[in-house]
């Protein structure tokens, strides 16, 4: 069912990437050549930071969807995960080259945006979980019969 708990930690999990559109990942008091140019980090800086929040969000958001078919929901939602933590490697290497690489780079500081993609993958998770939950008690009702 459409109304279940698994269906707003997935909406909030799908919030969580879309969120990254307006919140940018890290900020620079000075413009660092390459990423930093505009002095802000977000995910239109690369072509696959854009590619993981969007496939994460449409992922997450359509997973809800799926209810009926509960197994293939559980496996979106660990594709949801699995985008995460991508979506967090590739943007933590990506700083992390900014900063080895150029002058300036003490003047880079978190935002908010780091934080939606551990939300997302938490989220994520626990959706799994209470889908597997629902899946486990359908079982047993059939055993039943």
């Amino acid at each position: 069912m459409i109304q279940r708990i698994q269906s707003i930690f997935l909406f909030l999990s799908g919030a969580s990437f879309f969120s990254l559109f307006g919140l940018p990942f890290a900020q620079s008091t000075q413009s660092i050549p390459h990423i930093f140019t505009d002095m802000v980090y977000n995910i239109y800086d690369s072509p696959v930071l854009l590619a993981l929040v969007v496939l994460g969000g449409l992922i997450s958001v359509g997973a809800i969807f799926l209810y009926n078919n509960r197994i293939l929901q559980i496996k979106m939602s660990y594709l949801s995960v699995v985008l995460s933590i991508l979506l967090m490697v590739v943007a933590v290497l990506l700083v992390f080259n900014e900063r080895t690489s150029g002058a300036g780079a003490e003047t880079i500081s978190e935002s908010a945006g780091v934080a939606m993609p551990v939300i997302s993958l938490i989220m994520s998770i626990l959706a799994a979980r209470n889908i597997k939950k629902d899946e486990n008690t359908v079982r047993s009702m059939d055993r039943l019969r």
